[in-house]
């Protein structure tokens, strides 16, 4: 085919999936651009820059969107204790929005007619990527190969990608022995497919990239302080290095090399993709284990108590779904995050910490936040507390209590014994 077809923009990873998508695209015909973000992740990006341009892309870009990473998406989740079905810390879905930022400014700056990825068409980032190129830019044309036909059923398998990839002799660090798919930013890394899509499969002890095994891990605690203003971890200290951290990428990086040495961060789990399917991940999340901790303790001593009701029923579970699918780009997204700011007013303090052994362990907290009231608490002395006051309380919360009892025992009168869901008699 010509060269005519047009300029093509494509996400790169550098990896088996995206170096097979650039040589294809290239057979059909298109000028294709590579794009890579630095996001955090350990990679070799002069390799992965010599390795596009050897496979045929016309030119390579790499945009370090670390900081805006860090500020723009990660502390936001943090603040609002972002979690997605109860387990997972939404590492992936997290960098997408910045990604696709990125890579859209590129397409402009290039003249690009098309943008491309290498998502499969039963997964997430399908949908987070191309809803964010959308909302960036709604006239953009996406190229999906993986929800083409003649395209996902050339390659029906990971071994057909490995087939192609060694007939265009593209170097790839995916092996039949090791046929698993990762992602790895600055908050995580992920691991799925291949042998993992049996969820009663252990992975691999080989498999785990990020983290120290918990029989590796140090035997002797080591112990750190996170210091919070209006929710935002703002310095970070580490008594056995005599060093303290400040700058949020490096705060992020320090607790990611003190998570990751003590094993903190790895969870394994079967979840529920936004398309409906269930899909078997592993995670390593060190820093973000950490910063959840300390975070969710921090709230207990400073935040008011119907305030963080409402966050937790609300800007928690709203956001964590935005970005689980994907809808970053939107205008719900702009009204949950004005709605942060606000609920971390009083979030300021410091958290004392122990890690040991995939442990993140409070040891402390303070705070110059006046919702803590030592004396008010103490079961030592009154503290201006009136222990008779309760008792109108209590009688007062008692009224639909007593009212329901009455209810019971009249259905028990009547013949007909009062029994709770569960069958026990009441």
């Amino acid at each position: 085919m010509s060269a005519s077809q047009g300029r093509v923009l494509l996400a790169y990873s550098g990896g088996l999936d995206t170096s097979c998508i650039l040589a294809w695209l290239i057979e059909q015909g298109y000028e294709v651009y590579a794009f890579m973000a630095d996001v955090g992740q350990e990679e070799d990006f002069e390799a992965a820059r010599k390795k596009a341009l050897a496979v045929g892309a016309k030119k390579f870009f790499l945009e370090d969107l670390k900081r805006e990473f860090v500020t723009e998406l990660i502390y936001p989740a943090v603040q609002a204790n972002c979690i997605y079905e109860n387990v997972y810390l939404l590492g992936t879905s997290l960098a997408r929005p910045v990604i696709a930022r990125g890579m859209m400014a590129v397409a402009d700056r290039e003249g690009c007619d098309y943008v491309s990825h290498g998502c499969t068409g039963k997964g997430n980032d399908q949908v987070r990527f191309e809803l964010a190129f959308y909302g960036l830019k709604p006239d953009i044309k996406v190229i999906a190969p993986w929800r083409i036909p003649e395209f996902y059923h050339r390659f029906a398998g990971r071994q057909a990608l490995l087939a192609y990839a060694a007939e265009k002799q593209i170097p790839v660090q995916q092996t039949a022995a090791k046929p698993w798919s990762t992602d790895e930013n600055l908050f995580h890394i992920s691991y799925e497919a291949g042998i993992l899509e049996d969820p009663d499969t252990t992975p691999p002890v080989d498999m785990w990239k990020l983290t120290t095994a918990l029989e590796q891990a140090p035997n002797t605690p080591e112990r750190i302080s996170i210091q919070f203003e209006r929710g935002l971890p703002v310095k970070v200290t580490v008594p056995e290095q005599n060093k303290e951290y400040t700058d949020p990428v490096e705060v992020f990086l320090a607790l990611n090399a003190l998570a990751r040495k003590h094993g903190v961060g790895r969870i394994d789990i079967v979840e529920n993709r936004f398309i409906g399917v269930k899909s078997r991940g592993c995670y390593e999340s060190p820093a973000a284990t950490i910063l959840r901790v300390a975070h969710m303790d921090i709230e207990g001593l400073t935040l008011d108590r119907n305030v963080r009701a409402l966050r937790d029923q609300f800007t928690t579970i709203e956001l964590s779904r935005i970005l689980y699918n994907g809808h970053w780009f939107t205008p719900e997204r702009e009204f949950v995050i004005a709605s942060i700011p606000a609920s971390q007013r009083t979030v300021n303090g410091l958290v004392r910490l122990k890690l040991y052994k995939g442990n993140v362990v409070v040891e402390g907290r303070s705070s110059h936040e006046g919702l803590y009231d030592e004396k008010e608490s103490s079961m030592d002395e009154l503290g201006g507390f009136e222990p008779t006051d309760t008792t109108g309380f209590i009688q007062i919360e008692s009224i639909r209590i007593k009212k329901w009892a009455q209810a019971n025992i009249r259905k028990g009168q009547g013949g007909v014994e009062a029994k709770d869901v569960y069958g026990s008699r009441v």
